[in-house]
């Protein structure tokens, strides 16, 4: 892992703190380019890890019923072949989320399973 130090302006600082550990999974998710409404579930989960979550709460973290019906949704078009250019990419930044909340989940397991 590369480390990186950046010179941020002091208000930004403040905002970035309580992210610790998050920082860098906030920035993928920042990077990832969301066009959709997707973009509102990077945020909700982004709004979760600036809580400071315990390794048991990441590991009990759902997206809100909202994302989870829109991504069923997208999932039952996909299957029956009715899916558009637009809610392909869609369920792309879907996916892309999941990944990063699978890729979280993992980490707390094995933070919890370190401190056994």
């Amino acid at each position: 892992m590369t480390r990186l130090n950046l010179e941020v302006p002091d208000e930004l600082a403040a905002r970035l703190r309580p992210l610790g550990a998050w920082l860098s999974v906030v920035l993928e998710l920042s990077l990832a380019g969301f066009k959709t409404l997707a973009a509102a579930t990077a945020a909700e989960l982004i709004e979760f890890l600036s809580q400071e979550p315990s390794p048991q709460e990441v590991l009990a973290y759902h997206a809100s019923e909202r994302a989870q019906e829109r991504l069923r949704r997208l999932l039952a078009l996909n299957e029956a072949g009715l899916l558009g250019e637009g809610e392909q990419g869609e369920l792309d930044e879907l996916e892309r989320i999941e990944h990063i909340v699978v890729m979280l989940k993992t980490q707390a397991a094995e933070r919890l399973q370190a401190l056994s």
